[in-house]
């Protein structure tokens, strides 16, 4: 590697620190480096241009956001957590078992951690909070906890990511997160249910068997999405990104016709608030592009290769060694920048390894969804934080026992890749 290119690093470290935004910041670089290597700078360009004009799947990521915003801002978030409070609300510690509870649901419709705790968490939030059932870091901690699983349930924005990387298919891994997002959600669970004992937080009172059916009906428009979604992708209906057009759609017509809770100005800023996202999402993978152009010429991912080869780590040392680095990552980066930069650079090894790549990618998803949670910089602790208006040291206290549960859980998707592969064989992968 050259001194260029250590520029070209350095100039990401730099700027990042000083608050550009890391899609910025890595288009930044790659200009850097062309110039300092005496190379036409307008490369950087051509590949950010050939890289999303030409990737018919990313089309997936700004439906899926989308369809998240128009839950948020119709009614089909608080008719899913009545749903999900019945269900398992009359427990103890029972708000908590519903914010997981709900993040599983509402997973399967965002595609997106982000959403989920603004959305779905900041309801759930003050819910929990409502006359000082819990402590607001707490409600928090749980929040941005159980808001990882989104991204790791289908749909997922970063299998998205993960397949424009991989070259792997998007079905495979979206039935790979399925088994182990509920994992994480029932352990989640058992440390709720511990902490509620510990603390004594409060039993709700159970909502009346009369009452099931009333409030099921009430969801079941809600609740058939991710089962529309799932069955058009895997009955071969349907691409992932025709499933994420079709769940924008139905997002949309349950919301404004059945449930009649979007008007016009709600429809707007849903889609002002999808366009913004996907712009910042856009610019990062555009970011991206650029600097892995420069990571290509400067062959990083096959010095890698040959210095992990020489080691002779075996491809369990060589998963062990990746989740400790990307879970290193994750406290510091954007998971958004770890798909798009530097799993690309582990891909190789990987591959030389014979590690599955659905089995990969669902390790590195989780991974960088757990540093989304992960001090000092995890965003979902400044999103439930902001919500919250508790201290940020509050809530890692409260946060510590499920982040712990979390890597337990990461280290069995790690050494047992049935958990993973399972349901993907069922439908035919030969992995």
């Amino acid at each position: 590697m050259s001194w260029e290119f250590g520029a070209a690093v350095t100039c990401i470290v730099v700027t990042a620190l000083l608050g550009l935004p890391i899609g910025h910041a890595m288009l930044a670089s790659s200009v850097v480096y062309l110039l300092l290597a005496g190379q036409d700078m307008s490369i950087a360009f051509e590949q950010m241009l050939n890289g999303l004009y030409g990737s018919y799947v990313l089309l997936a990521i700004p439906l899926f956001i989308f369809a998240a915003d128009l839950m948020n801002v119709g009614s089909l978030s608080d008719r899913l957590l009545d749903f999900c409070r019945a269900l398992v609300g009359r427990f103890r510690g029972g708000l908590g078992h519903v914010n997981v509870t709900a993040s599983l649901i509402f997973s399967g419709m965002s595609g997106s951690a982000i959403a989920d705790a603004v959305g779905m968490g900041r309801i759930i939030i003050n819910l929990m909070t409502k006359d000082g059932k819990y402590p607001p870091a707490y409600a928090g901690a749980i929040t941005a906890a159980s808001s990882i699983i989104g991204p790791i349930i289908p749909p997922s924005i970063p299998m998205v990511l993960f397949a424009l990387v991989s070259d792997t298919s998007i079905g495979f891994l979206f039935l790979g997160g399925v088994v182990p997002g509920l994992i994480l959600g029932l352990l989640l669970m058992v440390v709720n249910a511990w902490q509620a004992r510990v603390h004594d937080y409060p039993v709700d009172e159970p909502v009346p068997a009369r009452e099931l059916p009333r409030i099921t009906l009430r969801a079941v428009p809600a609740l058939l999405m991710p089962v529309i979604l799932l069955v058009g992708i895997y009955g071969g209906v349907t691409t992932p990104t025709e499933a994420a057009a079709l769940a924008a759609l139905y997002a949309f017509l349950v919301s404004t016709f059945f449930y009649r809770s979007v008007s016009l100005r709600t429809a707007y800023r849903a889609v002002r608030q999808s366009a913004k996202s996907t712009a910042s999402v856009g610019f990062l993978i555009a970011g991206a592009l650029a600097f892995n152009y420069v990571v290509t010429v400067e062959q990083v991912p096959n010095v890698l290769r040959d210095a992990l080869a020489g080691t002779d780590l075996g491809r369990l040392g060589f998963l062990l060694t990746v989740n400790v680095i990307l879970l290193g990552l994750g406290c510091l980066l954007e998971a958004n920048a770890i798909l798009l930069v530097i799993v690309p650079i582990f891909l190789p090894t990987a591959v030389a390894l014979g590690v599955d790549p659905v089995h990969f990618g669902v390790i590195v998803v989780v991974n960088t969804m757990i540093g989304l949670a992960t001090p000092p910089y995890g965003l979902l602790l400044f999103v439930v934080t902001s919500i919250t208006r508790s201290p940020i040291r509050q809530t890692i206290r409260y946060l510590l026992p499920f982040l712990a549960v979390l890597v337990a859980g990461l280290a069995i998707i790690t050494f047992v890749p049935d958990v993973v592969l399972w349901l993907p064989r069922l439908y035919g992968y030969g992995g």
